[in-house]
């Protein structure tokens, strides 16, 4: 739910005498806006499946007849895939992770441009902010984080990666082995999930909260001045918005090549 459905929902000032209608996690439900049989399309749903066509369309259409002087879709199109390459696949996984690039850019620009329909005018509303999408890709990552751990270092080479760090004192390895498993197995995606969705979620409510308050308190009295304030705040808080953004989908990226890079070594 945006602001702006907040805001017609409000109706009131408050020189009504009505409460604030503050916003809550009413701001993150959605009813279905229509059905394929039993299946409900929600929108975080339609927006996520605009991002992924969104991503898939740009880098098809930008590598479909690849030139060697490149046009300007190509181009920025290779700018995009090098700075994952170069900034993140080769800074943590070295030249093992070029293989990876496809993987890491796609995850990069989809949560991204995910994050970006916050400030999308209609659409409002970061689909990374429900949980499921979060688990989701961090369920991806983490997938992929066990089946190249095991793919190269074998069954027992793979489960020394996850648990194992030599030279440890016999008397600490029980303790150890069940911290690396509960890092590795359980915090690991975890982590990865609620990292993305908290910041997501959190600026969203900020955002909703001043839109909303700039409204309420919109009257030809002195909270004239408190509602710009609260405008101004919500501005900022969009702009800023922007970076964060940028930065989870980043980060997000980054850890899912640290994990690779973790997978691709031989155990501790």
């Amino acid at each position: 739910m945006s602001a702006h459905t907040l805001l017609a929902e409000a109706g009131c000032h408050i020189q009504h005498g009505c409460a604030f209608p503050a916003p809550g996690l009413n701001s993150f439900d959605f009813k279905p806006i229509f059905s394929v049989g039993s299946f409900d399309f929600t929108k975080p749903m339609l927006l996520a499946i605009i991002c992924m066509l969104l991503v898939v369309g740009f880098f098809w259409a930008a590598f479909r007849k690849p030139k060697l002087v490149p046009g300007k879709l190509q181009l920025v199109g290779e700018i995009g895939y090098t700075f994952v390459a170069r900034s993140i696949a080769r800074e943590v996984i070295g030249k093992k992770g070029d293989k990876y690039v496809p993987f890491l850019t796609s995850i990069f620009f989809f949560v991204w441009l995910m994050n970006i329909m916050s400030i999308i005018p209609v659409a409002q509303f970061p689909a990374t902010s429900r949980f499921a999408f979060p688990v989701g890709l961090a369920a991806l990552v983490f997938i992929t984080y066990m089946y190249l751990t095991f793919k190269n270092n074998g069954f027992r080479g793979g489960i020394k990666n996850l648990v194992w760090i030599d030279g440890l004192p016999w008397p600490l390895v029980p303790l150890i082995v069940v911290l690396e498993f509960f890092s590795n197995v359980i915090l690991r995606p975890f982590t990865l999930a609620v990292r993305l969705w908290a910041n997501m979620f959190a600026g969203h409510m900020l955002i909703v909260m001043f839109s909303v308050a700039s409204w309420y308190l919109l009257t030809p009295s002195l909270f004239t001045a408190v509602s710009g304030a609260s405008f101004i705040i919500a501005l900022l808080m969009t702009t800023l918005e922007v970076l964060i953004q940028f930065l989870q989908a980043y980060i997000f990226t980054l850890l899912a090549s640290i994990y690779i890079q973790g997978a691709l070594e031989e155990g501790h």
